[in-house]
């Protein structure tokens, strides 16, 4: 017995050390006393970050694509994806495909981090002795952590989204909330909060259900190989394409309600956006924005996945 506590004690000992090695000693021990939840929102974060910077033009073109929409008279030819984007690069340069990115770290870094603290805690507390969610459990995960996360970082999506539509001249983040509250009220900034709410939440639910089950399907051999991140980065893919499909309408009424000044309803958005455009508004920008947000919940939950694991902790 004690021989066995000993070789625990060694184990422990020597991961502690392989940390300290890899992160410089003294991090390595404060990360170390850190609570979980507190290590799944720095390893979200992480993650957001990645994923943002890469992926952030996707959702400039995706948002200037769904807000043409209002200018578009009857009868106009139609504008896809590479036309918004080479237009963009032709009169606000190459970098101003990244406009609207300050605001995106300010909502996706602490946002992700909200979303994956809240999604470990949820887990830890009603699966305690390991078990797996099943599909249904898996969609209430994802979609509470999601919604935890979506209703604390709404002021700034809504500035975002007005960022990205080229409509206004914010020049900063903390300068836009400002004008908003002085010229609109506070109210303006959780506009479209059942959209959002109708958008995030599926989106998560699905997406977790998918990737959970995608990934139980994997051969042994490629979840215990080097190649086992590649493998989840397929599945969050799939997943991805799925749950982007079906929140799609659900994104284009959120876009015209926080774009507008005139405080629209969801009611009056969906009103609007099926009178001048029919069914097929419901779907302006879908590619674009399946692009990123697959691409991104993909990396995100496969650095973040590496991340925990790393830590030591199963997410």
């Amino acid at each position: 017995m004690e021989l066995a506590l000993q070789q625990r004690r060694e184990v422990k000992e020597g991961d502690m050390q392989q940390k300290q090695d890899s992160q410089g000693g003294k991090p390595s021990s404060i990360l170390g006393k850190a609570h979980p939840a507190l290590k799944a929102f720095m390893c979200g974060s992480l993650s957001g970050t990645c994923s943002t910077l890469l992926f952030q033009p996707l959702d400039l073109v995706k948002t200037r694509l769904q807000t043409l929409q209002n200018t578009m008279k009857p009868g106009a030819p139609k504008v896809g994806m590479m036309t918004v984007l080479i237009q963009v690069i032709r009169t606000e340069s190459f970098l101003g495909l990244w406009k609207g990115v300050s605001p995106s770290f300010v909502r996706c870094i602490p946002g992700v981090g909200i979303y994956f603290s809240t999604f470990y805690s949820l887990k830890q507390h009603y699966f305690q002795e390991g078990r797996a969610p099943n599909a249904g459990e898996a969609v209430l995960l994802g979609a509470g952590a999601r919604a935890v996360a979506g209703v604390c970082m709404l002021p700034v999506t809504v500035i975002k989204t007005r960022f990205e539509s080229g409509r206004y001249n914010y020049v900063s983040v903390l300068g836009a909330l400002k004008s908003v509250c002085e010229t609109e009220g506070p109210r303006a900034l959780f506009s479209g909060l059942t959209a959002t709410m109708l958008r995030d939440a599926p989106f998560s639910g699905i997406y977790v259900m998918f990737y959970s089950q995608a990934k139980r399907s994997l051969p042994p051999e490629v979840s215990s190989s080097p190649y086992a991140p590649l493998g989840n980065f397929g599945c969050g893919v799939m997943a991805g394409v799925l749950a982007s499909v079906v929140t799609q309408p659900a994104d284009v009424v959120k876009t015209h309600i926080q774009v507008s000044p005139a405080h629209w309803t969801t009611k009056d958005a969906i009103r609007y956006i099926y009178t001048e455009h029919g069914l097929r508004g419901f779907f302006r920008g879908a590619v674009p924005r399946s692009l990123r947000r697959t691409l991104m919940a993909a990396m995100a939950w496969t650095v973040y996945e590496q991340l925990m694991a790393r830590m030591g902790l199963k997410s």
